[in-house]
């Protein structure tokens, strides 16, 4: 081979080398920073056969369930379970709560799993509009009658107020 070809064989190599080290690297730093949503049956039952791990952050999207919020008194401490089509998972969450954030009300919290039913959380996220939900939550939740009627349509988005929000 000559000279000339073996420079430029050496340099694409080098730069094939050096791209796809950039990109490990940076999928690396991503997965460090990923919260992958959940729903309380995929922590309980895995997600497509993955079971979320013991201490694995993670952001979790559900229904409060009517009567299990549990404030205390000295602090800003609180608990409540979650709820979508089945396992019931436990929030626990110090700080104060949206002003949206009522029993019955669709959020989504961040936070670290401490075992397959509880959840330490360090922000919680009330929906804005609980007519909205989307289409495979919608699905896996019409026979649910203690959340919502079953005659509502949640596939659709909901009208937008004359402001536009």
């Amino acid at each position: 081979m000559n000279p000339r070809r073996q420079q430029r064989l050496i340099a694409v190599s080098a730069i094939v080398v050096a791209v796809s080290m950039a990109i490990g690297l940076t999928l690396y730093a991503l997965s460090q920073s990923i919260d992958l949503f959940y729903t309380p049956s995929e922590i309980i039952d895995g997600k497509q056969g993955n079971v979320p791990e013991i201490g694995q952050r993670l952001r979790i999207g559900g229904m409060v369930v009517p009567g299990s919020v549990k404030r205390d008194q000295s602090s800003l401490a609180v608990s409540f379970d979650l709820v979508d089509t089945g396992p019931i998972v436990t929030v626990s969450y110090k700080g104060i709560l949206p002003d949206l954030f009522r029993e019955g009300q669709g959020i989504i919290a961040t936070g670290i799993l401490r075992d397959r039913h509880h959840i330490d959380a360090h922000e919680v996220l009330a929906k804005h509009d609980e007519d909205y939900m989307p289409p495979e939550l919608a699905e896996k939740m019409k026979g649910i009658k203690h959340i919502k009627p079953a005659e509502a349509d949640y596939s659709k988005p909901a009208e937008a107020n004359s402001t536009g929000y």
